[in-house]
C-alpha cells in the first residue's frame, strides 16, 4: 500500500555535497516520465478510478508543480523566511483538465519547466544551497538542498503511482513493446 505524500516524513540530515545526485534525479525525471507512458494507449492514460487521478494527470501534476518549485527558488533568492505554500488542494491540477490534452505536450512542457528549474539549481553554489526558509506544511527550516531532494522525492512518488495505476489494469495497459525496443538476439 503506497504511503500517502502528505504523511511522509523527512531527513533532511544529509550533506550539501549530495546536490549532484539529487540533480540527476531531478534531471533524469522527464525521462523516466516518457519511458513510462511510451506505449500506453490513451484510453489507459485517461483511466480514473473514481476520484483519483488517471496517468495522465499525475504527469501534468508534475508539470503544474514546477511552477511551485520555481518560487520557492525565487523565496529563497529574496531571503523569505517562509516559502510559499503549495495548494494542498491541488486545484491547478483539478482544474486543467490534462485528461483533455494531449500527453505528448504535457511531457514536452514537463521537459521545459523542469530544464529551467535544474539549471537554476545548478548555478547555486554551496552557500546559496544551504540557505534556509521555513516549509509551511512541514513546519520545520528547509535547505535549498533539501528543497531539491523533496522535489526528487515527490516526483519518484507520482511515477510510483502511476506505475500501480498500469499494473492493476493486470497487462500494464502497454500496446507492445516500446517504440525503439528490440529483444537481445538468444544464442543457441
Amino acid at each position: 500500500m503506497t504511503l500517502r505524500w502528505v504523511d511522509r516524513t523527512f531527513d533532511f540530515s544529509f550533506p550539501v555535497g549530495l546536490i549532484d545526485a539529487i540533480l540527476e534525479r531531478l534531471r533524469g525525471t522527464p525521462a523516466r516520465l516518457e519511458e513510462k507512458l511510451r506505449g500506453f494507449g490513451r484510453a489507459t492514460l485517461i483511466r480514473r478510478d473514481g476520484d483519483s487521478w488517471s496517468i495522465q494527470e499525475h504527469a501534468g501534476h508534475l508539470l503544474d508543480l514546477d511552477e511551485l518549485h520555481l518560487g520557492r527558488l525565487d523565496d529563497y533568492e529574496r531571503g523569505a523566511a517562509v516559502l510559499r505554500a503549495a495548494d494542498m488542494e491541488n486545484r491547478k491540477t483539478r482544474e486543467a483538465d490534462h485528461n483533455a490534452r494531449p500527453v505528448e505536450e504535457i511531457l514536452a512542457k514537463f521537459r521545459k519547466e523542469r530544464a529551467l528549474f535544474v539549471a537554476r539549481l545548478e548555478a547555486w553554489d554551496e552557500e546559496r544551497l544551504v540557505a534556509t526558509a521555513l516549509h509551511p506544511r512541514l513546519n520545520r527550516p528547509m535547505r535549498v538542498v533539501d528543497m531539491a531532494y523533496f522535489v526528487a522525492e515527490h516526483d519518484d512518488h507520482h511515477l510510483a503511482r502511476m506505475t500501480a495505476l498500469a499494473r492493476a489494469e493486470g497487462s500494464g495497459g502497454r500496446q507492445g513493446p516500446p517504440p525503439g525496443f528490440s529483444a537481445p538476439a538468444r544464442t543457441p
